[in-house]
Parts: C-alpha cells; structure tokens; sequence
C-alpha cells in the first residue's frame, strides 16, 4: 500500500475539476465536480443533526438506489436553513450537472458547505456548470478539493494502492472540514472514488464501518454541522474479481480504506480551527464499546483538558476528572493514564516522571494519550485537538 505523490491523485475511470463561479469572494475557486465515465457503486453516511441542510436530504434519498455517477458540490454558502426554497435549489443544482454530463438526475449527488440561512446562488451555479464539465479531466482531483474548502488552511487528500488478485485497484479520498467537527460528523465532506469491482452490500457495509472508527470518532468542538455528507463511489473498472461480503479480498479492501479514512480524518482534526495539537486519546480497559466511548467524549470534548494542551502543561488532575464525571463507577487505585510511554497517574495519585521527558511529549506537535480503566477489555480511540486563542477569534468572527 503506498503513498502518492501530489500529481498522482487520480483514479481510473475518474474525471473532475474545480473553477470559480463567484460565490466566493475574489475568484476563489466555488464549485467541484467529480465525473465517474460509467455509473458507480454508491454508499453515504450523512449528518444525525435534525436541521438537515437540503443538500443532504437530495443525496439521503438518492444513495438508497446504491448507484451514482457525479458529484457536484459547492463551497461559499450551505444551503441549510433555507426551507423549501433550498430543497428546490439543490435539485436545480443537481438538474444542471446531470443535462450538462447527460446522465440520468437521480445519478447526480449534490454537496454545499460555508455559512448558513443564506438562499443558494443557483444563477452563478448555473453559469459555471458548463466551463466546469468541459474541464473536466483526470488530474483534476486536487482542483475539486480546493474548491470545496471554507476555513480549512490546507487541502486533504489521500490515495493508496494494492493489488486483488493480478489487478491495480485504486482509492483516492478528498475532505473537507475545520470547524465543528463531532460525533457523527461536522460540517464536513468526504468523497472517496475507486476503481474497485466490489458488491454494494460489501462497500455498505466496510463503509459504514470505517466511517465509524474515522470521522465519526474525532472531536474538535463538540459541535454537530447541519451539512455532512461522507460518500464513496465504486465504479468496478479495475476489472478485479468483484469483492463480496464474505470474500478474502474484502480483507485488504477494507485496510485501504481505512488508512485513507484514517489520513483524512487526521489532517482535519490538525486542522481544527486554530488548533496546535492533534491528540490521539485512547480509552481502554472499559467494560463495553460504550463506557469507553463515553469517557473519551468526555476528556476529548472538556474544554479544560484542550486549553491544558494548548498550554502544554500535563495536567493530568483535568483528565482524571473529566473520565471520574459519567458515574461510571472506575476503580480508582486501578486506573492508570499514560502521555505517549510516561505514566502520569497511577495507584490513585500523580506520578513524579522526569520533568524534561514530559516537557518534551508536551512539545510534540502530535500526542498519544492512553488511559487505562482497568476494568475489562473494551477500548475506543478518539482523535481530539486543543482549543487555542485563534478557535475563540475565528468563531467570534464568522457570520451566518
């Protein structure tokens, strides 16, 4: 499985493109489209939040066929909050693309992000569709992802290889997402396009699964975005024998995935807004899945414990606190709390490791923490990030 380079990112079978359509200030690139040649597989995991943008329900209702072809999504305005107006808007958006790529409609999934409560500029939307489809072109991944972005300061992407069977099947991923990142996803947008030949109950199903263990287990501010939309496409043109529910190449199918889930999810927690650290908090030693998971939210959301890290300062009393609020009942002489390899809290009280060692864990840009419950065998791994001076300036300022 390896890396690529930046002008690698391109799947077989793929087109896209990124351009301007002026929904953004200053020529900013708006509006992504991305182009399977032949109808595609198709899974989505979508935003739980109540307020579901427009965008989302289009896409809810379409992905349930479990085949689609085109994704157009535009950044600068969210079309959520904007009633019926905005539904009506996001079926034009999607009308366009399909006459213009002369495709059925229900094959075309739609994508908005950045502010809400605003009505969609369908008109400038309408005006870019077409230069947007002409450009169209294998290398146009990294266009796309610019486009999408809002607040993030960097583009996300991610590609790997591996072989089933004699046949290369590729796997690219683009993402967006800075802000109000939680639980089951933030305003953020993930599209993955392989070439893989594999059933629709199989890329269900490891879907759904890696987008649990991913983007559904990071936490930057506790907040849930009205807008997320996670889609993957698969349109079987690497011709590899076609991977089933219960097949071995389901096996190597499923670590890609999960290492180009796991990279995007990554980059946007360290991309937090105005984050500094990317924590990696893992919780284990729990009795079942969901003790686990409920003591990471609690440390991984405490605004204490991120300001503690943005400070550098090992403040384990925070973290002890924060997994001691639930009721669990944790058997406190038992539980111990590590920052990378240097245990912190152990028997009940704080440790006295060397001063120099946790200086320098504190320094690193990226941390492990593990606390140990010493309860049973269930663990959950969380990515978190700290909150620093800049995420209070951003989101003071940012309008809807």
């Amino acid at each position: 499985m390896n890396h690529m380079n930046s002008h690698e990112y391109y799947v077989p079978g793929y087109l896209a493109n990124g351009i301007s359509a002026g929904i953004k200030e200053a020529g900013r690139k708006d509006l992504a489209l991305i182009f399977s040649e032949v109808p595609a597989k198709a899974a989505g995991v979508f935003t739980t939040n109540c307020f579901k943008a427009a965008p989302v329900l289009v896409d809810m209702e379409r992905i349930s066929s479990g085949t689609a072809q085109a994704i157009l999504t535009n950044s600068g305005n969210a079309n959520a909050a904007t009633g019926d107006e905005g539904y009506r808007d996001a079926l034009t958006m999607s009308r366009v693309a399909s006459r213009q790529l002369h495709i059925a409609d229900e094959l075309v999934m739609v994508g908005s992000t950045g502010v809400i409560g605003h009505p969609l500029p369908v008109d400038k939307i309408e005006n870019a569709v077409e230069p947007l489809a002409a450009g169209m072109h294998s290398g146009g991944i990294p266009a796309a992802e610019e486009a999408m972005m809002t607040t993030d300061r960097f583009p996300k992407m991610s590609c790997r290889k591996i072989l089933i069977g004699s046949r290369e099947v590729t796997l690219c991923g683009i993402a967006k997402g800075a802000g109000m990142i939680q639980p089951n996803m933030a305003t953020m947008l993930a599209y993955l396009m392989t070439d893989a030949d594999i059933e629709i109950s199989a890329l269900n199903a490891v879907f759904k699964e890696g987008v649990a263990q991913s983007f559904n287990a990071i936490s930057v501010d506790g907040c849930m975005s009205t807008n997320d939309t996670a889609l993957i496409l698969a349109n079987g043109m690497a011709g590899n024998r076609t991977i089933r529910r219960r097949s071995r190449e389901l096996t190597p199918f499923r670590e890609m995935l999960f290492a180009v889930l796991n990279e995007l999810c990554r980059d946007m927690v360290r991309d937090g807004e105005g984050a500094t650290k990317l924590i990696e908090l893992v919780v284990e030693g729990a009795r079942t899945d969901s003790e686990a998971r409920r003591v990471a939210y609690a440390v991984a959301n405490s605004n204490l414990v991120k300001t503690a890290f943005y400070g550098g300062d090992p403040n384990w009393g925070r973290i002890i606190s924060a997994a001691g609020s639930l009721g669990i009942p944790l058997p406190v002489k038992a539980v111990k709390l590590f920052f990378d390899d240097v245990c912190l809290f152990s028997a009940g009280q704080g440790t006295t490791p060397p001063a120099d060692r946790v200086a320098a864990i504190m320094a690193q840009d990226d941390i492990q923490v593990r606390l140990d419950l010493a309860m049973g065998n269930k663990r959950f791994r969380i990515y978190t990030s700290d909150l620093s001076f800049e995420y209070v300036k951003i989101n003071a300022h940012y309008h809807t």
